[in-house]
């Protein structure tokens, strides 16, 4: 291994420490010098640690440091971004206090650079050869480039993550909490992943898209202009509409039906039950879920004395399930390449999911702080909306890897539930005078998608 690919290596361990150091410089309120320091001292000694270690301790442990180590930076990671989003959401007023702690630092550093211990077992089989010198000395070095490295990114990523939450304190440290869960769940996924699909970095960057729109969504309560006009709402309403009935018909039951094993009269009747079971399963979370569709407050489900803002939650929460399985299934055959789903169908329709999202968080988001509710818990709520896109998708991934038959069976069963939660959702369109807005902003969602999705 040269000093190229040492850099590299070094910028690539270092990315986990990046991203928790952005989270730490959102909440604080007046950064210093020392808060980068710390940072960069903390990451960047242990991503030099770890790998050190890894080497000295040879091969004859990597089996049990490979098992052991991502749930190790599951339970860590999580546990710290869900306290961050505890205290972001907590109602007292918060104490000034020393985020940056030994305590915290310590499992911060830990669970980041828990991968650098798998590496350094490498170094064992492809040697360090930079430095004219032995073994020993070359890896030294290799982990001494690999901490400085380590360090100054670190101390960058605090920098970056402080000028964005110097101006929204509360939903930025949410955002920083829901980072930290995500790299400790992506990390243990790869792990129990073994088909390698999510080790693709298209299938991985592709689940992830969806919730970029979830996020923008849900921080527009942040924005100046926090009301929003009914002809905006109306709109958004139908444009959205109109991109999910275009993606359930064009990215999921046409590419679908020449999939299926069968032929003739067993096909159609094939793809009539599937379609059939995907509104029945979407039927029975709507009549089970207790919800509430915001602005025409619509309440459905079962009764439960959940308040107000949850139901609004758990409204776009359900109905994001039929999302989840059409993207986990697309990127299925994406991974399998699958002959009737083109190479392009997979990012289009992770695209169109993200821009569908951006609405619906957003009517999350606004009604809930309309109500009294703080921004950080609103924008919380609205990126919480849209989580189980990839989580489901990801669930469906794997089933679909293990019976690849089952693909256009699953596409199907999303179209149809797709198509009944955008019929279901159509009260949301209806304005005060007549819907003709609504209904052009549909037609012109379905085309755009339409034609993105018949590009080969």
């Amino acid at each position: 291994m040269g000093i190229f690919e040492l850099l590299l290596l070094a910028v690539g361990l270092s990315m986990d420490a990046f991203a928790v150091s952005i989270c730490k410089g959102l909440a604080v309120k007046k950064l210093t010098i020392r808060e980068s320091l710390i940072c960069g001292i903390w990451f960047g000694a242990f991503q030099g640690i770890m790998p050190l270690v890894g080497y000295l301790v040879g091969s004859g442990f990597e089996r049990w440091i490979r098992i052991v180590a991502p749930w190790v930076a599951f339970v860590l990671l999580t546990l710290i971004g869900a306290n961050m989003i505890r205290e972001a959401l907590s109602e007292d007023e918060e104490e000034e206090k020393d985020d940056f702690g030994i305590k915290t630092m310590f499992m911060m550093a830990v669970a980041t650079s828990i991968d650098a211990l798998a590496v350094g077992i490498t170094f064992v089989a492809v040697p360090i050869e930079v430095l004219d010198a032995g073994k020993l000395q070359n890896t030294l070095f290799g982990v001494a480039v690999i901490a400085v490295v380590t360090f100054l990114i670190s101390g960058i990523g605090v920098k970056i993550g402080n000028l964005f939450g110097i101006r929204y304190k509360s939903g930025s440290e949410v955002m920083g909490g829901t980072i930290l869960i995500f790299i400790g769940l992506k990390t243990l996924i790869e792990f129990l992943d073994t088909n390698g699909a999510m080790s693709d970095s298209d299938t991985l960057f592709g689940m992830l898209i969806p919730l970029i729109g979830t996020v923008l969504g849900a921080a527009f309560v942040y924005a100046k202009q926090q009301k929003l006009s009914q002809k905006v709402r109306v709109l958004m309403a139908g444009a959205s509409a109109g991109i999910m009935f275009s993606v359930s018909v064009w990215g999921m039951i046409e590419p679908a039906a020449s999939g299926f094993s069968v032929e003739g009269k067993q096909a159609i009747l094939s793809l009539a039950v599937c379609f059939g079971a995907g509104i029945a399963i979407q039927y029975v979370l709507d009549s089970l879920v207790p919800h509430t569709h915001a602005f025409v407050e619509i309440t459905e489900g079962l009764r439960s004395s959940l308040n107000p803002e949850t139901k609004m939650m758990l409204a776009e929460l359900i109905h994001h399930v039929p999302e989840g399985i059409a993207l986990g299934a697309i990127y299925a055959g994406h991974f399998m390449q699958t002959a009737y789903i083109p190479a392009s169908t997979a990012f289009f329709l992770a695209l169109a999911i993200a821009i569908q999202n951006f609405p619906e968080a957003l009517f999350v988001s606004m009604p809930v702080m309309e109500q009294g509710t703080g921004k950080g818990k609103a924008f919380f709520m609205g990126v919480v909306s849209g989580i189980s896109v990839p989580l489901v998708a990801v669930f469906i991934l794997l089933v679909i890897i293990l019976v690849p038959a089952s693909l256009p069976y699953i596409m199907v069963m999303a179209g149809g539930a797709m198509i009944y939660t955008t019929i279901e959702e159509l009260p949301m369109m209806v304005g005060e005078k007549d819907n003709d807005s609504a209904a052009f902003a549909f037609v012109t969602g379905f085309a755009m998608i339409m034609l993105l999705m018949f590009i080969k």
